[in-house]
């Protein structure tokens, strides 16, 4: 009996190390299939909610669900917009505060209030320095055209959800792709509401014959002459002392930050070949959007999802739709590889400051050289002293922006040492 039982409790050992072993390398795939938590590809992150021969509307995927270490981001949700020309997304409300960015084309948007009050605002995405943007407060009914004849209307929101982490949009009119939520009514509450039988308010609201396609339409040049009559111009069309603006040959950003939401809201671009120099947000998160273009990007963080000393690269490369959040505190830098502009909203914006990591202009390394004793603390912190640390930075004339090829092969030189230096220690997390 005992001979009996000593292979089977093998086979047993056996299997249990198979087990564990497979486990294991289940949570390496999985590990690896999330190694850049804070990349977002444009070609499964948008999940399309309405879409028909007009235009679509799309949301991404939830930011916590993508990674724990987004989870500070659950309360925040990026809604894309787009519309032929000559269109109308109709009349709805929305269970979320709104921050509407327009980024290519004009927009009309009609805010309704009690008491027939309505505010009319005409938006342009074709300020090279600054997308018009607007915002709507939760609950509020709103609609919106394209009143172009020829170019599409694209925009990008930022909804904050009131109830809960989902966004609900609800719509008045019964179309082929919806019902109004004034159908879920019983009966008797439409006809005392509306003093008429259920037969003829079914009839006038929301009967079959005459229904709209989706909730995106078409509408004829004579009713946007006349709805555009009341519009009047963003006033976010000009800048305004509100407005950070910094920029030069290589590229420029301009950012505004709303104070009653805590968010910023930034609009930039940049020339192929130009840099972004590493740089650094305090306080807010960023979630920066492409709109149009390419460019590499890489974010120094912490390794792993945990507690630690050591930090590594997290890099991708964006195209045009694509997403990237940039955590507060991690150093990023951003390569132009065709023309490109972003358009970006900065979470916790409010006392935030911008810290460069290079480059002549806002260069907290410098700063540090150019106080009392400065010198002596470079020279601790880094392996040359504090004068070859200042020499080496006051060698970068320009600010912010530079060009990305110089020393590109002296680069490519260095990455093998790099690379050796990789997951040494270097970021205090506690």
């Amino acid at each position: 009996m005992m001979r009996a039982r000593v292979p089977l409790l093998l086979l047993g050992i056996l299997f249990l190390a198979s087990l564990s072993a497979s486990f294991a390398t289940s949570l390496r795939e999985e590990e690896e299939s999330q190694d850049n938590p804070f990349y977002f590809n444009s070609d499964n992150s948008w999940n399309t909610l309405f879409k028909n021969q007009y235009g679509h509307i799309r949301v991404l995927q939830r930011f916590d669900q993508q990674s724990k270490r987004l989870q500070n981001l659950e309360d925040y949700r990026l809604v894309e917009f787009r519309s032929k020309p000559e269109t109308l997304l109709l009349p709805q409300q929305a269970d979320a505060e709104l921050l509407l960015v327009v980024r290519s084309g004009s927009a009309l948007l009609v805010l309704v209030k009690p008491d027939d009050r309505r505010e009319y605002f005409f938006l342009t995405g074709d300020n090279p320095i600054f997308s018009d943007h607007q915002k709507i407060p939760a609950g509020t009914i709103f609609y919106l055209v394209n009143p172009d004849p020829k170019e599409d209307l694209r925009i990008i929101q930022l909804a904050m959800p009131v109830n809960n982490l989902q966004i609900h949009d609800f719509f008045l009119s019964s179309t082929e792709a919806q019902q109004s939520y004034l159908q879920e009514f019983s009966k008797h509450i439409p006809e005392a509401s509306f003093n008429s039988k259920f037969e003829e308010i079914n009839r006038v609201l929301f009967a079959e014959e005459g229904q709209q396609e989706g909730v995106i339409v078409n509408i004829d040049s004579e009713q946007i002459e006349e709805l555009s009559k009341h519009a009047k111009s963003s006033s976010r069309k000009s800048l305004s002392k509100q407005d950070n603006t910094i920029g030069n040959e290589f590229g420029n950003l301009t950012e505004r930050t709303d104070n009653s939401l805590n968010v910023l809201i930034s609009s930039m671009e940049m020339k192929e070949g130009a840099l972004f120099v590493p740089h650094y947000y305090s306080k807010a998160i960023v979630i920066l959007v492409v709109n149009e273009g390419e460019a590499h990007v890489e974010l120094v963080g912490p390794k792993g999802n945990k507690e630690t000393l050591e930090f590594e690269s997290y890099r991708a490369e964006l195209s045009k739709d694509d997403v990237f959040v940039i955590p507060a505190a991690y150093p990023v830098a951003i390569k132009a590889t065709s023309n490109v502009n972003f358009t970006g909203f900065g979470i916790n914006a409010n006392n935030n400051n911008r810290n460069l990591l290079a480059g002549k202009t806002d260069n907290v390394i410098s700063s540090i050289g150019r106080a009392l004793d400065g010198k002596d603390v470079l020279g601790l912190t880094f392996s040359g002293s504090g004068e070859e640390v200042m020499k080496l930075i006051n060698k970068q004339s320009g600010s912010y922006f530079v060009d990305g090829h110089h020393h590109q092969q002296e680069q490519q030189k260095g990455s093998h040492q790099q690379e050796q230096q990789k997951g040494r220690k270097g970021a205090f997390v506690y």
